[in-house]
Protein backbone atom coordinates (compact mmCIF):
# COMPACT_ATOMS: atom_id res chain seq x y z
CA UNK A 1 0.00 0.00 0.00
CA UNK A 2 1.29 3.18 -0.92
CA UNK A 3 -0.52 6.68 0.66
CA UNK A 4 0.01 10.11 -0.65
CA UNK A 5 -1.02 13.42 0.38
CA UNK A 6 -2.24 15.87 -1.87
CA UNK A 7 -2.97 18.80 1.21
CA UNK A 8 -5.26 19.03 4.24
CA UNK A 9 -7.54 15.73 3.78
CA UNK A 10 -7.23 14.85 0.29
CA UNK A 11 -5.07 11.19 -0.42
CA UNK A 12 -4.41 8.79 -3.04
CA UNK A 13 -4.04 5.44 -2.01
CA UNK A 14 -2.63 3.01 -4.41
CA UNK A 15 -3.30 -0.85 -3.30
CA UNK A 16 -4.22 -3.94 -4.81
CA UNK A 17 -3.58 -2.55 -8.53
CA UNK A 18 -6.30 0.00 -7.32
CA UNK A 19 -6.06 3.74 -7.50
CA UNK A 20 -8.22 5.38 -4.89
CA UNK A 21 -8.46 9.19 -4.47
CA UNK A 22 -10.23 10.32 -1.09
CA UNK A 23 -11.13 14.03 -0.14
CA UNK A 24 -10.49 15.98 -3.17
CA UNK A 25 -11.25 19.70 -1.56
CA UNK A 26 -10.74 23.47 -1.19
CA UNK A 27 -7.12 23.39 0.20
CA UNK A 28 -5.99 20.50 -1.77
CA UNK A 29 -2.66 20.55 -3.72
CA UNK A 30 -3.81 21.18 -7.70
CA UNK A 31 -1.66 18.03 -8.65
CA UNK A 32 -4.61 16.03 -7.36
CA UNK A 33 -7.00 17.12 -9.92
CA UNK A 34 -4.42 16.10 -12.76
CA UNK A 35 -4.57 12.80 -11.58
CA UNK A 36 -5.52 10.03 -14.17
CA UNK A 37 -5.94 6.03 -13.91
CA UNK A 38 -7.88 6.14 -11.25
CA UNK A 39 -10.40 3.67 -9.94
CA UNK A 40 -12.26 5.57 -7.16
CA UNK A 41 -12.94 8.85 -6.48
CA UNK A 42 -14.45 9.17 -2.82
CA UNK A 43 -16.06 12.34 -1.12
CA UNK A 44 -16.69 11.71 3.00
CA UNK A 45 -18.99 14.89 3.32
CA UNK A 46 -20.07 17.96 1.96
CA UNK A 47 -17.60 20.54 3.21
CA UNK A 48 -15.66 22.42 1.02
CA UNK A 49 -12.52 21.49 2.23
CA UNK A 50 -13.51 18.08 1.56
CA UNK A 51 -15.02 18.26 -1.51
CA UNK A 52 -14.07 21.27 -3.94
CA UNK A 53 -17.10 21.36 -6.76
CA UNK A 54 -15.13 23.76 -8.57
CA UNK A 55 -11.85 21.93 -9.86
CA UNK A 56 -13.89 18.12 -9.17
CA UNK A 57 -15.24 17.92 -12.74
CA UNK A 58 -11.14 17.89 -14.10
CA UNK A 59 -10.66 15.21 -12.01
CA UNK A 60 -13.95 13.55 -13.37
CA UNK A 61 -13.28 14.43 -17.20
CA UNK A 62 -9.90 12.60 -16.96
CA UNK A 63 -10.97 9.42 -15.01
CA UNK A 64 -14.68 8.89 -16.82
CA UNK A 65 -14.03 4.84 -15.63
CA UNK A 66 -13.53 5.70 -12.27
CA UNK A 67 -16.23 4.51 -9.24
CA UNK A 68 -17.66 7.67 -7.82
CA UNK A 69 -18.60 7.04 -3.70
CA UNK A 70 -20.60 10.08 -1.98
CA UNK A 71 -21.98 10.68 1.47
CA UNK A 72 -25.86 10.66 0.66
CA UNK A 73 -26.35 14.51 1.62
CA UNK A 74 -23.62 15.54 -0.82
CA UNK A 75 -24.18 13.46 -3.91
CA UNK A 76 -27.05 15.86 -5.81
CA UNK A 77 -24.30 18.17 -6.22
CA UNK A 78 -22.15 16.33 -7.25
CA UNK A 79 -24.50 14.58 -9.97
CA UNK A 80 -24.69 17.69 -11.28
CA UNK A 81 -21.01 17.55 -12.37
CA UNK A 82 -21.30 14.93 -14.19
CA UNK A 83 -20.83 11.05 -13.39
CA UNK A 84 -22.83 8.18 -11.66
CA UNK A 85 -22.33 8.64 -8.04
CA UNK A 86 -23.14 6.22 -5.59
CA UNK A 87 -24.45 6.65 -2.41
CA UNK A 88 -22.03 5.30 0.43
CA UNK A 89 -23.59 4.26 3.62
CA UNK A 90 -22.70 2.88 7.25
CA UNK A 91 -21.61 -0.83 6.93
CA UNK A 92 -22.16 -1.06 3.14
CA UNK A 93 -18.78 -2.03 1.60
CA UNK A 94 -18.08 -1.58 -2.37
CA UNK A 95 -15.39 -3.55 -3.79
CA UNK A 96 -13.23 -2.63 -6.47
CA UNK A 97 -10.57 -4.44 -7.76
CA UNK A 98 -9.36 -6.42 -4.78
CA UNK A 99 -9.78 -3.68 -2.56
CA UNK A 100 -13.24 -3.28 -0.09
CA UNK A 101 -14.07 -0.25 0.67
CA UNK A 102 -16.45 0.14 3.74
CA UNK A 103 -19.02 2.95 4.77
CA UNK A 104 -17.75 4.25 8.42
CA UNK A 105 -19.89 6.69 10.76
CA UNK A 106 -22.94 8.44 9.80
CA UNK A 107 -22.69 12.42 11.32
CA UNK A 108 -20.34 14.87 10.98
CA UNK A 109 -18.67 16.24 14.77
CA UNK A 110 -20.46 19.18 16.13
CA UNK A 111 -19.31 22.26 15.22
CA UNK A 112 -21.89 23.89 17.55
CA UNK A 113 -25.00 22.82 19.38
CA UNK A 114 -27.22 25.65 17.22
CA UNK A 115 -26.01 24.37 13.89
CA UNK A 116 -27.78 22.03 11.86
CA UNK A 117 -25.69 18.38 11.56
CA UNK A 118 -24.90 17.00 8.27
CA UNK A 119 -23.63 13.23 7.47
CA UNK A 120 -20.24 12.15 7.22
CA UNK A 121 -19.37 8.58 6.60
CA UNK A 122 -15.55 7.27 6.74
CA UNK A 123 -14.01 4.91 4.78
CA UNK A 124 -12.26 1.80 5.94
CA UNK A 125 -10.25 0.64 2.94
CA UNK A 126 -8.94 -3.59 3.08
CA UNK A 127 -7.19 -5.39 0.50
CA UNK A 128 -5.56 -8.76 0.98
CA UNK A 129 -2.07 -8.90 2.25
CA UNK A 130 -2.34 -5.18 2.70
CA UNK A 131 -2.61 -3.02 6.12
CA UNK A 132 -6.52 -1.83 6.70
CA UNK A 133 -6.62 2.13 6.18
CA UNK A 134 -8.81 4.52 8.21
CA UNK A 135 -9.99 7.75 6.67
CA UNK A 136 -12.79 9.13 9.71
CA UNK A 137 -13.56 12.55 7.24
CA UNK A 138 -14.32 14.70 9.89
CA UNK A 139 -15.44 12.67 13.17
CA UNK A 140 -13.73 11.23 16.26
CA UNK A 141 -16.98 9.57 17.11
CA UNK A 142 -17.02 6.61 15.11
CA UNK A 143 -14.37 3.59 15.86
CA UNK A 144 -13.93 0.70 13.55
CA UNK A 145 -12.45 -2.53 14.67
CA UNK A 146 -9.32 -3.50 13.21
CA UNK A 147 -7.44 -0.80 11.67
CA UNK A 148 -3.74 -0.73 10.67
CA UNK A 149 -3.12 2.69 9.66
CA UNK A 150 -5.35 5.71 10.98
CA UNK A 151 -5.61 9.10 8.41
CA UNK A 152 -6.16 11.20 11.89
CA UNK A 153 -7.95 14.64 11.38
CA UNK A 154 -5.29 16.87 13.84
CA UNK A 155 -7.39 20.33 13.98
CA UNK A 156 -10.88 21.41 13.05
CA UNK A 157 -13.38 23.93 14.33
CA UNK A 158 -15.09 20.80 16.33
CA UNK A 159 -12.06 19.22 17.45
CA UNK A 160 -9.57 19.94 21.20
CA UNK A 161 -5.81 18.10 21.38
CA UNK A 162 -7.00 15.61 23.96
CA UNK A 163 -10.32 13.91 21.95
CA UNK A 164 -7.70 13.99 19.16
CA UNK A 165 -5.45 11.63 21.01
CA UNK A 166 -8.08 9.92 23.05
CA UNK A 167 -9.63 8.85 19.21
CA UNK A 168 -5.89 7.77 18.40
CA UNK A 169 -5.86 5.54 21.09
CA UNK A 170 -9.32 4.59 21.31
CA UNK A 171 -8.56 2.78 17.14
CA UNK A 172 -5.00 1.66 18.28
CA UNK A 173 -3.67 1.45 14.61
CA UNK A 174 0.09 0.71 13.99
CA UNK A 175 0.90 3.49 12.21
CA UNK A 176 -0.79 7.26 12.33
CA UNK A 177 -0.14 10.04 10.08
CA UNK A 178 -2.17 13.26 9.99
CA UNK A 179 -4.84 14.66 7.93
CA UNK A 180 -7.24 17.99 8.16
CA UNK A 181 -4.29 20.14 9.58
CA UNK A 182 -4.33 22.98 7.12
CA UNK A 183 -6.04 24.53 9.91
CA UNK A 184 -2.74 24.88 12.16
CA UNK A 185 0.23 27.45 11.34
CA UNK A 186 3.12 26.01 11.03
CA UNK A 187 4.79 27.75 14.25
CA UNK A 188 2.16 25.67 16.14
CA UNK A 189 1.96 22.91 14.54
CA UNK A 190 4.20 20.84 17.02
CA UNK A 191 1.90 21.71 19.73
CA UNK A 192 -0.52 19.12 17.94
CA UNK A 193 1.47 16.73 16.58
CA UNK A 194 3.72 16.25 19.57
CA UNK A 195 0.66 14.97 21.60
CA UNK A 196 0.01 12.38 19.22
CA UNK A 197 3.34 11.18 19.27
CA UNK A 198 3.90 11.34 23.34
CA UNK A 199 0.27 10.28 24.37
CA UNK A 200 -1.08 8.38 21.17
CA UNK A 201 0.47 5.27 22.28
CA UNK A 202 1.27 4.43 18.46
CA UNK A 203 4.27 2.59 17.30
CA UNK A 204 4.60 4.36 13.95
CA UNK A 205 4.03 8.40 13.81
CA UNK A 206 4.53 9.67 10.41
CA UNK A 207 4.68 12.76 9.90
CA UNK A 208 3.65 13.01 6.10
CA UNK A 209 4.13 16.46 4.44
CA UNK A 210 0.70 18.12 2.27
CA UNK A 211 2.52 16.36 -0.50
CA UNK A 212 4.55 13.04 1.32
CA UNK A 213 3.77 9.68 0.67
CA UNK A 214 4.38 6.42 2.70
CA UNK A 215 4.55 2.85 1.92
CA UNK A 216 3.75 0.25 3.90
CA UNK A 217 3.93 -2.19 5.11
CA UNK A 218 7.28 -0.66 6.68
Amino acid sequence: MKITRFGHAALLVEVADTRIVIDPGGFSLPEVFALTDIDVIAVTHQHGDHADLTRLPALLAANPGAVLLAEPEIREQLLALGGDWKATAVDETTTVGGVDLTGVGGRHAVIYPEMAGIGNIGLLIKAPGAPTLFHPGDSYEYVPDGVDVLAVPLSAPWAKISETVEFVRAVSPTTVFPIHDCTIAEAAYWGYWLRIEEFGDVENTVLLPQDGSLTLPF
